[in-house]
């Protein structure tokens, strides 16, 4: 009851403006509007034996909308689209429901399953849980994506290449780490091929390169109508616009490296913040509800990035359906573990909207805990003090609670991380094990909802930075 309770937060607010959305008028005229726009894009030959060209419709929807003295095009291109994403939605979280426990058994016969560290001492610890289940979601996700696109692309004929690269990318991802689970990749590995996957995104990528500085900011940039000195330096390396006395600052390549590196972020941050029951799916869940919601208000607001934003809302609510669905089966106790097939897939269809969408600063402020986790991380991920293979909690089998785990080291070693210089184990330097520090040793299904509320908190306060904070660092 508390994990439904729990995951019922996130989804309410970005249901309540779906609903809006999509129920001004009737739903009956909605489906009707979509079926006849997909006809006419489609089925309709004009007078002169000639198709109706897709490009020549959505054009003739703007200057209908123009002539309407409004900036939003006229229904069907809203309504009924995002009633089908819904219905394909709806669709995937069955399906992943359905498959879910089928496909475990055929893993478990060719042996890709494991022991859940967490149960050990217990009844469950030698049990085989089945591992890289998150191919289901990942396959459903795919099929889902392509329904969509057979509506998306007939009035947004101009976003196809960008749906054609989001599912190439999606689709390396979700191998990689199949074959991960499989092979048990080196990390070397796990950092180069995000990168060569982000690049379909990076080649397609039509965007604005150039980032507005915050106002504070500016006069570094320029003074009385000049550059200063360090805004020359500078310019060595990016472009600063004079024109716009140094609001505007084009960052051109760099504004790449820089989402190439969000793709690598995204993909490999889930991934090291893992390690119990539900955490993964659930994080990923409580991020998709999030990037959703961002997407409905800046559609219902008229933001001048409508139509990337909705091709955003479009993904997310497949991967949203499909997320909830194998979340049922992770949540603990685990009866399947989603493995690094779903941190990977699931990172890069995040890195895909926030890259396609053009809101990837933003989608960065939804991974607060998977930035402080990575921060924290560092000194081992870097090698510059011991990191173990697992670094998950470790369960005390007599109080039935998960602790701390910890890395051994002699006396005088590490001292900046110890409270006491004779102490020979140091905890190991995730936000888990921060959590169960600060908090104390809990179940592992309540240092599960924990993390989530803390994640579910830190999406609220990313909501505050964006549309509130946001307005005293920028123009309007």
């Amino acid at each position: 009851m508390n994990g439904i309770i729990l995951f019922s937060i996130p989804l309410l607010p970005p249901c309540y403006l779906l609903t809006h959305l999509l129920f001004n008028h009737n739903p009956c005229y909605v489906i009707i509007s979509w079926l006849q726009q997909f006809i006419s894009n489609h089925l309709t030959v004009n007078r002169d034996g000639s198709a109706t060209d897709a490009t020549t419709i959505e054009s003739e929807m703007k200057l209908n909308a123009a002539d309407n003295g409004n900036n939003e095009l006229e229904d069907p291109s809203l309504g009924p689209q995002l009633l089908a994403f819904v219905i394909v939605a709806t669709f995937g979280y069955r399906a992943t429901n359905y498959l879910v426990p089928i496909i475990k058994s055929y893993t478990l016969r060719k042996g890709i399953s494991g022991k859940d560290m967490g149960k050990r001492g217990t009844s469950l610890e030698d049990k085989d849980v089945p591992e890289a289940l998150g191919i289901v979601p990942g396959a459903v996700f795919l099929i889902c994506l392509i329904f969509c696109l057979v509506g998306y692309a007939t009035s947004h004929p101009s976003k196809l290449l960008d749906c054609n690269s989001a599912l190439l990318s999606v689709c390396f991802m979700l191998f990689l780490g199949f074959t991960d689970d499989v092979l048990d990749w080196p990390w070397r590995y796990k950092l180069v091929l995000p990168t060569v996957a982000s690049l379909p995104l990076l080649c397609c990528y039509t965007g604005s390169t150039s980032i507005v500085v915050p106002i504070q900011l500016r006069p570094l940039l320029m003074q009385d109508g000049a550059l200063t000195i360090f805004g020359k330096v500078l310019c060595y390396f990016i472009v600063v616009d004079e024109n716009a006395d140094g609001a505007i600052v084009n960052l051109g390549l760099w504004y790449l490296l820089y989402m190439g590196m969000l793709a690598v972020f995204c993909t490999n941050a889930i991934n090291i913040y893992a390690g119990i029951n539900g955490l993964e799916a659930g994080q990923s869940y409580i991020i998709g509800c999030a990037v959703l919601l961002h997407n409905l208000i800046e559609i219902k607001h008229g933001s001048y990035a409508r139509e990337n934003h909705l091709f955003s809302a479009m993904i997310m609510l497949s991967f949203i359906g499909v997320t909830m669905a194998l979340l049922k089966h992770n949540w603990y106790p685990a009866s399947v573990f989603v493995g690094d097939t779903f941190c990977y897939f699931a990172g890069m269809t995040f890195a895909v909207v926030g890259i396609l969408g053009h809101f990837s600063k933003t989608l960065l402020l939804f991974f607060i805990p998977q930035v402080i986790n990575f921060l924290l991380s560092v000194p081992q991920l870097f090698k510059i003090v011991p990191c173990p293979r697992h670094r998950l909690p470790r369960f005390n089998a007599e109080t039935g609670m998960m602790e701390p785990s910890t890395f051994d080291c002699k006396p005088g070693e590490y001292q900046w991380l110890k409270r006491r210089r004779e102490d020979t184990s140091v905890t190991n330097l995730t936000l888990i094990n921060l959590t169960l520090k600060i908090l104390g040793p809990m179940s592992e299904g309540k240092l599960c909802t924990v993390l989530l509320a803390i994640q579910i908190l830190s999406c609220a306060f990313a909501f505050y930075v964006r549309y509130y904070l946001a307005q005293f660092f920028f123009d309007k």
